[in-house]
């Protein structure tokens, strides 16, 4: 410690890493710029779809467009059930860069068919969008931290993942403030020309990270990574059904309940944070221009702040105060926000707890949960990280949903969204608890998977 230099405290990146890292963070970076162009647009069409409307109809029963928002991330639940079983048939067969490739092409084939169906969109059209802006941040995400999870050493992720995920909070900056800027100059059919651009751009990016990591691979820290495969690669049962192959894995490690405890609080938590920032725009706005700047100004105030936390933060709370002082900074963020807004709801404020929630989640949080899966064997990192990315994350936010979907009929409006806050409270002190046992956990994991040890939890 005593050769550390202050810079070195928030960046440690070593000579043979820096390739791999700034191409990493490039590929994170242009993932990240597509999905905050496809967040706001998907969303702001479908609220303006039903909003037009005065209502969904469902079954005999009315729903607002922030109601009919909450309906169709239920109907994610479906999408990503499907998505968490290819992710893991195809994790069988290709890993890092090779998987990465395979769900871009996808998603650049998909550009063009919405392309062509936006133009003049029906509802199934639009229903359809939304899922598919979900879908992409599930499987592109996952495919992205997968590969990096999987190319890393435990000491290396708290080192880099700081770097590595800044590329992902310009990204998301860049992305936000570019849609914030030119959202009324552009339309839906050029803002998918410019993902397809982006996602070219990916495929590129994310090859010459495959070829960067097969070219160091001989290092000492890549040598350890591919012994420690060698002796796993007999983890993945091949007939095994790949629904199950996730589940097996995680109920039997505690330390993978314990992500899984993590990751559907938070989307339990994030979904009822996410309904009352909607509802709070709809109550509080006045017109339809109103109402896109202010997703549009949250969205970039989110990117502004996820990037002064990721360069500065991250890497610094991670190798100083450890893991779980890390996964404790985005309950505490949310914890103040949702008791400012339980004392008085306004627009400002529902502003607040979503910057509360993603300006962290999206930074610090990431970097740290993701971090959690580097000392997991090669079936853990793709198997069980597919099901918890994809089928838990969907469970938790349905979960989310019912209880918004509670508060609003029984309650109604402000005073409905303002009950929610106290739920939130109680589960954010559950999720305090998980954090505290991975991050120790984590710590255990480490020490056993070093070349001195070969312990696996």
């Amino acid at each position: 410690m005593s050769d550390e230099t202050p810079a070195s405290a928030f960046f440690d990146v070593r000579p043979h890493e820096r390739r791999i890292a700034a191409l990493m963070a490039g590929y994170f970076f242009l993932v990240i710029t597509s999905f905050w162009i496809l967040k706001p647009l998907k969303k702001t069409l479908f609220i303006g779809h039903y909003h037009a409307s005065s209502s969904f109809e469902l079954l005999g029963q009315s729903y607002t467009a922030s109601e009919a928002e909450l309906l169709a991330k239920v109907s994610n639940m479906v999408v990503a059930a499907i998505a968490a079983i290819t992710f893991s048939l195809l994790s069988r067969k290709l890993r890092r860069e090779r998987l990465s490739i395979v769900f871009t092409a996808f998603f650049i084939v998909s550009y063009g068919i919405f392309a062509l169906a936006l133009e003049h969109p029906s509802s199934l059209a639009v229903w359809s969008f939304y899922l598919f802006g979900d879908l992409f941040s599930t499987l592109m995400v996952a495919a992205f931290f997968s590969f990096l999870n999987d190319s890393v050493s435990p000491d290396g992720a708290k080192r880099l993942y700081g770097i590595v995920g800044f590329g992902g909070v310009a990204g998301g900056v860049f992305g936000s403030t570019a849609v914030s800027a030119w959202i009324g100059s552009l339309s839906l059919v050029a803002w998918l020309g410019v993902t397809t651009v982006l996602g070219v751009l990916i495929l590129a990016v994310a090859w010459a990270a495959g070829r960067e990591y097969e070219r160091t691979a001989g290092s000492s820290a890549r040598a350890d990574s591919r012994r420690s495969e060698d002796r796993e690669r007999a983890s993945p049962k091949p007939d095994e059904p790949p629904a199950l192959a996730g589940v097996g894995l995680i109920f039997g490690s505690t330390y993978l309940l314990s992500i899984v405890a993590i990751v559907g609080i938070y989307e339990i938590v994030s979904t009822i944070v996410d309904f009352q920032f909607t509802t709070s725009i709809i109550e509080f706005s006045r017109s339809d221009a109103e109402r896109n700047q202010a997703f549009a100004t949250v969205y970039a105030t989110t990117n502004w702040l996820s990037m002064f936390v990721q360069l500065f933060l991250t890497s610094f709370i991670m190798r100083r105060f450890g893991m779980f002082t890390a996964l404790l900074v985005l309950p505490c963020s949310i914890a103040l926000a949702s008791l400012c807004f339980m004392a008085r709801p306004s627009l400002v404020l529902g502003g607040a707890l979503s910057v509360s929630d993603n300006a962290f989640s999206y930074s610090i949080n990431q970097s740290t949960k993701e971090a959690l899966y580097v000392p997991t064997s090669v079936a853990e990192k793709y198997q069980a990280k597919a099901f918890i990315d994809m089928f838990v994350q969907r469970f938790a936010k349905a979960l989310g949903v019912g209880i918004g979907l509670i508060a609003s009929i029984y309650f109604g409006g402000a005073e409905g969204v303002r009950s929610l806050s106290y739920f939130v409270l109680p589960a954010l002190g559950i999720w305090a608890a998980a954090a505290a046992y991975a991050g120790r956990r984590f710590v255990a994991l480490e020490a056993e998977r070093s070349p001195q040890g070969d312990g696996h939890d």
